[in-house]
C-alpha cells in the first residue's frame, strides 16, 4: 500500500476530512493531562501527548453501557454501533485493544464489544512524548501491534500516513500530499526506533522468566504483604489500564418499577467486592478477603497467567497503574524486579 505525506500545512485539512460525515475520537488536553474524546475541531488533535488519563478502549468498551432496555412489552438491545476513527492510538495501547479483541470474541463473543469494534477503524500515531513512568520498549518484546488500520508518524515538514488495511486505505488524503520518498520512510523507522529508546523504566529479564518466576513466588505471603503494605484497595490500576476487561452488571429500574435498563460498568479485581459471591439467604463469601490476595492476583493476571492465551503478558507497558497510585506501589516494573531479586 502507498505510503502519504502529509505536509503541515495539510494536516488540519486532512483531519478535517476524517470528520466530514463521522464521528472521530482523539487525545485532547485537559489541564496539564490528556483523555481521549470526541473531537470538535481539528486544532482540539494534540497527537504530541505521552499518555492519556483513561486508554482508548472506552471507545467502544465505554465505561457505563447500556446492554439490554426492558419493559412490559419485552426486551430491546442497546447495541446501536455508529461508524468511527479512533485517531492517535499509541502503539502500545493498539496491542492492548488487540488483546481485548481477542479474549471478547473467544469462547462466547460479546457482542456488545465487537459491535463497536468493527465500526472503528483505528489510526495509531507515533510517541511524540514519552510517559514517565512508560516501560513499554521492555514488555511484551516478541509481541507486535496488529489491530490498527493505519499509522501515522511525525517526521520532518510533515506526517506520513502508512495505510495497513482497506480501511487504512480508505483514508488517503486528498489535495497536494503525495506519496512518501523512501527517505521518508527510513526517517518515520528512525523517529519510532528513538521513541522506544526513550522510555524511563525498563524490565531486566524477558517475559517467560519473570512469567515463571512470579508463579513460583505466588506462596510467600511474607513477599506479597510487604509489597502490598501501603494499599487500599481504591482499585485505579484497574480502572486505568488498557488491557483490564472485567466489568460487572447490574438491573436499574425506572420511576414506574416496570421498565429500565441492564447496565455493564468497568470493575476491578483490587476492589474488596469484586471476590464476594452469594452463598444464598443472606450470606456470601468473599474468596480473596485480604489486600495483598488482590495485589498479588492482579500482578499474576498481568504477567502469568494470561501468557499462553495471548502470546505474551496481559500489560503493555502504558505505566498509567504507576502514575494513578497514590501510595506509588502499582508500578508493574518494580514490583517484578523486587520479586525477581528474592
Amino acid at each position: 500500500m502507498t505510503h502519504w505525506f502529509i505536509p503541515d500545512k495539510d494536516f488540519r485539512g486532512f483531519v478535517a476530512g476524517l470528520m466530514a460525515g463521522r464521528r472521530v475520537i482523539g487525545p485532547v488536553a485537559r489541564r496539564s493531562e490528556f483523555v481521549f474524546e470526541e473531537l470538535k475541531s481539528p486544532d482540539d488533535l494534540r497527537l504530541d501527548y505521552d499518555v492519556t488519563i483513561l486508554p482508548p478502549k472506552k471507545a467502544f468498551f465505554p465505561t457505563r453501557q447500556d446492554l439490554v432496555a426492558f419493559s412490559p412489552d419485552g426486551l430491546r438491545s442497546c447495541i446501536a454501533p455508529v461508524d468511527q476513527v479512533l485517531l492517535g492510538v499509541h502503539f502500545y495501547d493498539v496491542k492492548a485493544i488487540d488483546q481485548l479483541d481477542q479474549l471478547f470474541e473467544e469462547n462466547h463473543p460479546d457482542n456488545n464489544y465487537l459491535a463497536n469494534r468493527r465500526h472503528t477503524t483505528i489510526v495509531a500515531s507515533s510517541i511524540q512524548n514519552v510517559s514517565k513512568r512508560a516501560f513499554f520498549a521492555s514488555v511484551g518484546r516478541d509481541v507486535q501491534p496488529k489491530g490498527h488500520d493505519a499509522f501515522l508518524t511525525r517526521i520532518s515538514g510533515g506526517t506520513l500516513l502508512e495505510p495497513l488495511t482497506p480501511k487504512g486505505e480508505a483514508l488517503a488524503p486528498a489535495g497536494s500530499a503525495a506519496p512518501g520518498s523512501e527517505r521518508q520512510r527510513e526517517e518515520a523507522r528512525r523517529v519510532n526506533e528513538a521513541a522506544l529508546a526513550a522510555c524511563p523504566e525498563a524490565l531486566t529479564h524477558d517475559s517467560g522468566t519473570i512469567a515463571r518466576r512470579l508463579r513460583a513466588s505466588f506462596g510467600r505471603e511474607d513477599l506479597w504483604k510487604e509489597l502490598s503494605r501501603l494499599c487500599f484497595s481504591c482499585g485505579t490500576c484497574n480502572i486505568v489500564c488498557p488491557t483490564c476487561y472485567c466489568f460487572d452488571v447490574q438491573d436499574a429500574w425506572n420511576l414506574d418499577q416496570a421498565s429500565g435498563f441492564r447496565t455493564r460498568t468497568w470493575d476491578g479485581c483490587q476492589l474488596h467486592d469484586f471476590s464476594k459471591v452469594s452463598l444464598g439467604a443472606g450470606g456470601s463469601e468473599n474468596f480473596r478477603p485480604e489486600i495483598f490476595q488482590r495485589y498479588r492476583h492482579r500482578m499474576m493476571r498481568k504477567a502469568t497467567y494470561l501468557n499462553e492465551t495471548l502470546g505474551g503478558p496481559a500489560c503493555v507497558g502504558c505505566g498509567r497503574c504507576s502514575a494513578g497510585c497514590v501510595p506509588d506501589i502499582a508500578d508493574p516494573v518494580k514490583i517484578i524486579e523486587r520479586v525477581m531479586e528474592t
